[in-house]
């Protein structure tokens, strides 16, 4: 799979759990799952190199201030809370690239 195979597939599903999240549909806890499958699955394909399109800098911007961030300040820091709507907007293709997300692919372990 090519890493843009991997962020088309992989994009819109995050936009959509984090949209959930801001919605009170899902749980944090099930975001948290998701982002530590999603860098499991990314780590089998060895990927190096730098994101190479703005859907994947959002994604991976977006993925990194789910693990960095507690529900509780994503919830209650209302700049934070929009930057992540907007990106998660963008993931699923509701609205435009959001500026200032410069979201880096990880590093592999392998």
């Amino acid at each position: 799979m090519t890493p843009n195979e991997f962020i088309d597939n992989k994009a819109p599903q995050l936009g959509q759990y984090g949209k959930a999240f801001l919605n009170n549909q899902l749980d944090f806890n099930e975001i948290q799952l998701y982002l530590w499958d999603t860098l499991e699955e990314w780590q089998q394909f060895n990927h190096q190199g730098d994101a190479q399109s703005d859907i994947e800098r959002v994604f991976w911007h977006l993925i990194h201030a789910f693990d960095k961030w507690p529900d509780w300040t994503i919830r209650g820091n209302q700049f934070l809370r929009k930057q992540i709507n907007d990106c998660c907007d963008f993931l699923t293709y509701q609205g435009p690239c959001p500026t200032g997300c410069i979201g880096q692919r990880p590093i592999s372990i392998y």
